[in-house]
């Protein structure tokens, strides 16, 4: 029965010891051990911030308490003793295990209901026990949300279970008492150490805080031994004496199991270097003294940490445009407003809703009435405008093959002996390495399309500027221009050498 009790205690732990998430490492963040946060740090020995081991020492009276012998018998007490000691680990605020070692002895007394010639009997048991001990901090477990008092009393309580060995003695007036004539002997018990000593106990206890190195203790603590033999009783329920089979004392009552209760007065000794135990920090203390502190802190709000070098009235700290001309209005990056979108900011142009270039201060130049036809080059470079290629690739696309073979028969009217440039152009965005290869990849793939179709390669020199060769110079950083801005500054255009 004992074996199945101990199954029965161990399984919910083998259950919920495994984990249901696997993981391949403990060290990247968020995982299945840090409940998905991200803002958490390994835990080592410099980590702690409380002490949580300690010994523990004490000792105090037992009786055989509800037993078929017991040590309280005939309005009298029979006393006991016992003492213990255990290393103590706390795992949280409110829950510690204890590796506890205790030992002791009771002594009881009882009388057999149908013998009145064995008179009352006289038994004491020695035990000797090693425990695992569960200890639930109730006051931290309990404590209420607005309970501001000063924390050094703690109610705790315990259980666990453990293995025994003891020794037992039963002296009585008939069969049980030490004779040579007729010969007798007490009723002896000796249970050793193991599996079949199997125990379980539960109690509760009050600790005072002396000091941050000392607790003092009073516990009360229940034992169910699961064993009938446990108060000197004897093995069985019958045995042979003298005159044949008699009813041994394990029938005084009908328990299969004797209990015992000890009372304990003991101190603990809190190991380590740091001020506050585990077992005294309520957490809630320490959230109402944080935010105390936060609300009774005047801080400083810094403004401008880097100043305001132009004078645009947008921080350093988040202006994009750390240059704008003086009186020119800003947006909320401080970068210099142009509300019709043509290059020139509105500090400087002369029709500020209406585009315009920048040689003619952003006012649109009047219209020309007679019709110049475009010469050669701006012709083919009419074809090249809007060349598309794959993304951050040299591959034309499809769409820009009807332009290029209208580039094509242009180019074939042109002077063979005359050499013309096929520059690829980029914006400000990425390295400087990185444009310059691709305009000068890009340029080649335009190169190598219009010689595929017919034009003399002698004719055509690739040439790649990277973002040295902008169309609108004002783009630098890009993040200064609009996106078609941008957007025409990467380009393949024809040029006379």
């Amino acid at each position: 029965m004992k074996l199945g009790l101990l199954l029965l205690a161990t399984l919910p732990i083998a259950t919920y010891a495994q984990d249901s998430i696997a993981v391949n490492s403990t060290n990247e963040f968020p995982n299945t051990f840090s409940s998905g946060s991200a803002n958490i740090q390994k835990f080592d020995n410099k980590a702690r911030r409380f002490n949580d081991w300690s010994i523990s020492v004490g000792g105090g009276p037992a009786f055989m308490a509800f037993a078929d012998l017991t040590s309280f018998y005939d309005r009298k007490i029979n006393w006991g003793w016992n003492a213990y000691v255990s290393l103590d680990k706390q795992i949280s605020h409110t829950f510690g295990l204890s590796l506890q070692y205790q030992m002791g002895k009771t002594n009881q007394r009882g009388m057999l209901p149908n013998n009145p010639a064995a008179g009352v009997a006289n038994a004491w048991t020695e035990f000797k026990q090693v425990s695992i001990l569960g200890d639930v901090n109730l006051s931290n477990l309990l404590r209420r949300v607005d309970n501001h008092s000063p924390y050094r009393w703690a109610l705790h309580g315990y259980a666990g279970i453990g293995f025994m060995g003891y020794n037992t003695e039963l002296i009585d007036n008939d069969a049980s008492r030490w004779s040579t004539n007729p010969p007798r002997i007490p009723i002896l018990v000796d249970q050793k150490l193991g599996i079949e000593s199997f125990f379980m106990q539960a109690g509760v206890g009050l600790k005072y805080k002396i000091s941050r190195l000392i607790d003092i203790e009073g516990r009360v603590m229940y034992l169910n031994s699961f064993d009938e033999e446990f108060d000197g009783g004897g093995l069985g329920r019958e045995f042979e004496g003298a005159n044949g089979y008699r009813i041994n004392y394990n029938t005084i009552n009908d328990s299969y199991s004797d209990s015992m209760l000890s009372f304990n007065l003991g101190l603990s000794f809190k190991l380590g270097k740091h001020i506050s135990h585990l077992a005294w920090h309520d957490p809630l203390q320490e959230a109402y003294y944080r935010a105390n502190v936060l609300e009774n802190t005047s801080t400083e709000l810094v403004v401008c940490e880097k100043g305001d070098n132009d004078n645009d009235g947008v921080c350093d700290d988040w202006d994009r445009e750390l240059n704008t001309p003086a009186g020119a209005r800003v947006d909320g990056a401080g970068v210099a407003l142009d509300m019709d979108l043509d290059g020139v900011i509105d500090l400087y142009d002369k029709c500020v809703t209406v585009p315009g270039p920048v040689d003619n201060q952003g006012c649109p130049t009047t219209p020309v009435v007679q019709n110049v036809a475009p010469t050669i080059e701006e012709t083919i470079n009419q074809d090249f405008e809007g060349i598309e290629f794959e993304l951050n690739g040299d591959k034309i696309r499809p769409q820009s093959f009807d332009k290029l073979n209208h580039a094509v028969e242009v180019i074939k009217t042109l002077d063979k002996n005359t050499q013309y440039l096929v520059i690829g152009a980029t914006d400000t965005r990425g390295s400087e390495k990185y444009n310059q290869t691709l305009s000068q990849k890009r340029a080649n793939a335009v190169v190598s399309y219009l010689t595929g179709k017919g034009v003399p390669a002698g004719m055509l020199i690739p040439e790649g500027r990277g973002k040295s060769d902008l169309k609108y110079p004002e783009c630098d950083p890009a993040t200064k221009c609009p996106e078609w801005k941008n957007e025409a500054n990467r380009r393949v255009y024809f040029k006379s050498k």
